[in-house]
């Protein structure tokens, strides 16, 4: 018997307890609270509410506030009304679990299949799927962090009990007051049906949201959804990063060189380059590319690497998406004749029959004569896509908040140009058109945003 208790101790240790504590103290794989001077998010759990959400979208209309609301799927499913008026004046809609349960009483199975459920009937209605989700009562379990796939968890920085009608609006309110300050993540309910709430309390949150929201308005504070609160603090983090990201960066730079000194990877240009190459046999299976050219098992290829540090720069001086890939196009434009060139005056490289690499970056290449092809499934594939996401990850200006929403686009692909192409296109007297730089600055745009970690 006691062995049984032991290992029943362990198992909730381990699957509710522990990932609980670590998701709350260290905030691992959630978000909890931003960074902002301006800006604030209110978010509302276990509604819709026949009477009392009405009523706050009325209010929430008055100050021109944005909310996220996190709705239980039993609710939505019989006030789709509310669920449309929420998305169409301009608030976010996320999950809170299809019946309100805590995560720690359900399998993986079931808590995935509650979100999906729920994020299905928002986005048939809405037409957006959901993309945020807040377990009830914050509470996670050990799968949640690796379960749940694009979706972001959400917590709170703050929350005040307003569920109690006892605890009355004049109370409510002072606690509130206490975090009218930007960055903050505010817990407020729309709903008082949840199992220990009281059915009214809602009523006595507005009260108090009200003289909330004016205060607010006075001290010229907005209160924003909850991705908009996201992208802020990305925006603050790329520009002041922390000792942690500083040191990932410096570790993933450093062991860029040892791989370039390892393998000898070499480049067309010293000045600054946007891609190194290194000659091998091709492993895969036979591509026919589109100039005809079939790249056959054990040919030799030029493997292109992007040079990650010259992507950092790029990532980080980037403004936006559209920044970026203008940058990134540019760099390539110059680097494809000055590879043609080295190619023609290297002898030992004549036997290479093709330009080779692996990129995430896949809408735009083809602009430039380039062959796009999914990689076999299989451990390689799984292994370079793991790789990309990390590498984008430090690179890229925006953080991981559109990997959430573009994850199924996120997707490596094998790029490929026969050497025969490259020269014809690339060599002396070569020059890009402003229509094949617009074409290919527009689909790389596309790969940049769907790439976003």
């Amino acid at each position: 018997m006691e062995i049984i208790l032991l290992w029943v101790f362990y198992i909730l240790t381990f699957y509710a307890f522990l990932p609980g504590l670590i998701s709350r103290l260290f905030g691992f794989r959630v978000f909890r609270k931003g960074i902002s001077e301006r800006e604030i998010a209110l978010t509302f759990d276990d509604g819709p509410d026949p009477i009392y959400t009405s009523k706050l979208l009325d209010l929430l209309k008055t100050y021109k506030a944005k909310a996220t609301f996190f709705v239980v799927g039993i609710h939505a499913e019989k006030h789709p009304e509310l669920i449309k008026r929420m998305h169409d004046e301009g608030h976010l809609i996320g999950i809170h679990n299809y019946v309100h349960k805590s995560n720690w009483l359900m399998r993986p199975k079931t808590v995935k299949r509650h979100i999906h459920k729920t994020s299905g009937m928002i986005e048939e209605i809405t037409g957006k799927p959901a993309v945020y989700y807040r377990p009830p009562w914050g509470i996670v379990n050990l799968f949640d962090f690796g379960n749940l796939g694009h979706i972001q968890i959400i917590l709170w920085s703050a929350m005040f009990g307003d569920w109690r009608k006892r605890l009355g609006a004049e109370r409510l309110y002072k606690r509130m007051s206490k975090k009218l300050r930007g960055g903050e993540v505010l817990l407020l309910h729309d709903c008082g049906l949840t199992f220990g709430a009281d059915r009214d309390a809602p009523k006595q949150m507005l009260i108090a949201l009200e003289r909330y929201l004016q205060e607010a308005e006075d001290k010229e504070l907005r209160c924003v959804r909850i991705d908009e609160l996201i992208r802020t603090t990305e925006k603050y983090n790329v520009m002041h990063p922390s000792w942690m990201k500083k040191v990932t960066v410096k570790l993933w730079l450093g062991y860029e060189k040892l791989f370039h000194l390892v393998f000898g990877l070499k480049t067309a240009s010293h000045d600054k380059p946007i891609l190194h190459f290194r000659t091998r046999p091709y492993h895969g299976n036979a591509i026919t590319l589109d100039d005809g050219v079939t790249l056959q098992r054990e040919d030799q290829v030029l493997e292109l690497h992007f040079d990650n540090q010259h992507l950092y720069e790029i990532g980080q001086h980037s403004k936006s998406n559209v920044h970026l890939a203008i940058k990134l196009i540019r760099d390539v434009e110059k680097a494809l004749p000055e590879i043609a060139a080295y190619v023609a005056d290297h002898p030992e490289l004549h036997q290479v029959k093709a330009l080779y690499g692996v990129s995430f970056i896949h809408r735009g290449p083809e602009q430039f004569g380039f062959t796009i092809r999914d990689l076999p499934k299989g451990l390689f594939s799984w292994m370079t896509k793991r790789y990309l996401k990390v590498l984008m990850r430090v690179i890229h200006p925006m953080g991981q908040n559109r990997l959430r929403q573009q994850a199924n686009q996120l997707v490596p692909k094998t790029i490929v140009m026969s050497t025969d192409y490259l020269m014809k296109r690339y060599g002396p007297g070569y020059h890009f058109s402003a229509h094949e730089v617009e074409a290919a600055i527009h689909g790389a745009e596309q790969s940049v945003k769907n790439a976003s970690l």
